[in-house]
């Protein structure tokens, strides 16, 4: 009962932070009224407080007993100083978990207690001689700790509901023009989230994250707007391609990986009154070693494939319903046993919009799944929206593991069925722009090999819910 007082508590705390009246600037960011007029021109600040709690009954993960619950919290402050033609920026994150048990689920994807999360100078160079050599209007160079979200964000995403953010250093090229056309190239390493051990994550303990040198990550990434042109109006495409190449170093122990991964995507937002659809695709080719352990020394053949496709109808009607299918497909390894590696690896990219809620929950990741499923999304009004989706869950390897619960069966003689998921969500701003509430709930009703495969839990039928309250200034 005092863990549940304790999170009404917090999200009351959240709710009641002062508010601004608000104005929207030229860069798409909320910033406040009252703001504006105590700082100077050149410097803007930005930012959000959220509180979350979780609750989950039947746990889903290889050897988990009975239930979990988090509360979760999240702090952003964005500065950034403007001297034309080049931006400073500086950004913290502050993220802690309580309510932590023996149990619990528990990772530097939950928690990274006050640190540095962008600390980058960005350069205009619109109108320079490789803008206009790419037909490009607008462009920016940024130098810096930052954050990437691009295409799809199946790849590089800037995920919402995440409690800590992904972040990299290095350069990333933005340039866009007047019809859509855009080119995002980026030179980076990732940031290595700080604390790594049990312990310090259960005490909240703070620890400076640190780059890691030893992995580089390339990428390019075009965009054509209005590809097909009366064709089919409003259809985008675009086409990427992505080299992470990695090696150990005396901080930073890694799998080895060396991949060349291409693809493309082609795209119609929704829109009343017409149909929309994605079909995003990449292939990975290269080599890594079946560990990070330094002992292993035997480099793996990579083969692996992902694809996410969907189609929707969004009605002009009251609520704005939109209804959809949709399927999701990486790539498993087929035997764990041999010299290669199928399976489809998420590393940097998201999964929340496309496989559910994730959090303590999250039973579905791009590796080794196949699976079909559909959704209705609804607008009543300005303030709210809302979804509820389900999938039906398959392995696509039956020997390679359930990735996020750690379940496997090698003889494959479980099967491949996880499960059905349904997962919802809905959000309404209390005050328009400023703060808005979110609740959220799933179910995973295990399939055969959730139930059958030597270490699954066997937990029943997995329960989670939140609720979050989020304050924006």
């Amino acid at each position: 009962m005092r863990q549940f007082s304790a999170a009404s508590v917090a999200l009351a705390l959240v709710a009641s932070l002062p508010g601004h009246s608000m104005a929207q600037t030229t860069n798409g960011k909320i910033e406040s009224a009252e703001q504006n007029k105590i700082l100077p021109d050149w410097l803007k600040i930005s930012g959000e407080a959220r509180v979350r709690y979780e609750s989950l009954d039947g746990q889903f993960r290889a050897g988990g007993r009975g239930g979990d619950q988090a509360l979760a919290f999240r702090t952003l402050i964005l500065a950034e100083a403007q001297f034309d033609p080049v931006t400073f920026g500086i950004e913290l994150q502050d993220s802690r978990k309580e309510l932590n048990d023996p149990g619990s689920t528990l990772s530097a994807s939950l928690v990274n207690p006050l640190d540095v999360l962008q600390a980058y100078a960005s350069f205009d160079l619109s109108g320079t001689g490789l803008a206009t050599a790419l037909k490009q209007d607008k462009a920016r160079l940024k130098l810096g700790r930052q954050t990437l979200d691009i295409g799809g964000r199946r790849i590089l995403e800037r995920a919402d509901m995440a409690n800590v953010l992904l972040n990299f250093t290095g350069a990333y090229w933005q340039s866009s023009n007047a019809r859509g056309d855009a080119w995002n190239v980026v030179a980076v390493v990732p940031v290595g989230r700080l604390p790594q051990d049990r312990s310090s994550l259960e005490k909240n303990e703070m620890q400076a994250d640190r780059e890691e040198w030893s992995r580089l990550l390339l990428g390019v990434h075009y965009r054509r707007a209005n590809l097909l042109g009366d064709l089919l109006p409003e259809t985008s495409g675009e086409l990427f391609v992505f080299r992470l190449k990695e090696h150990d170093m005396a901080r930073t122990n890694t799998p080895n990986r060396d991949y060349f991964q291409p693809g493309f995507r082609l795209f119609r937002p929704p829109q009343k009154s017409q149909w929309d659809f994605e079909l995003d695709t990449s292939w990975r080719t290269g080599t890594r070693r079946a560990s990070a352990a330094p002992t292993d020394t035997i480099d793996l053949k990579v083969r692996a494939f992902a694809v996410h496709a969907h189609i929707g109808y969004t009605f002009d009607a009251p609520w704005e319903p939109r209804v959809g299918i949709d399927w999701d497909f990486a790539s498993g390894d087929r035997n764990p046993n041999d010299l290669n590696f199928d399976q489809a690896e998420r590393l940097f990219g998201g999964r929340r919009t496309d496989l559910g809620n994730t959090g303590i929950h999250g039973p579905l990741t791009p590796a080794n799944i196949n699976a079909p499923g559909g959704r209705i999304e609804l607008k009543p009004n300005a303030r709210t929206d809302m979804r509820l989706a389900f999938k039906v869950a398959h392995l696509d390897e039956a020997r390679d593991a359930w990735v996020v619960a750690r379940v496997q069966d090698r003889t494959g003689q479980s099967g491949t069925f996880i499960g059905t998921t349904i997962d919802g969500r809905a959000r309404y701003w209390l005050q328009p722009n400023q703060l808005r509430l979110e609740v959220g709930a799933s179910a995973l009703i295990p399939g055969r090999f959730a139930r059958t495969a030597p270490n699954a839990s066997r937990q029943g039928t997995t329960h989670y819910g939140y609720m979050a309250i989020t304050r924006m200034f």
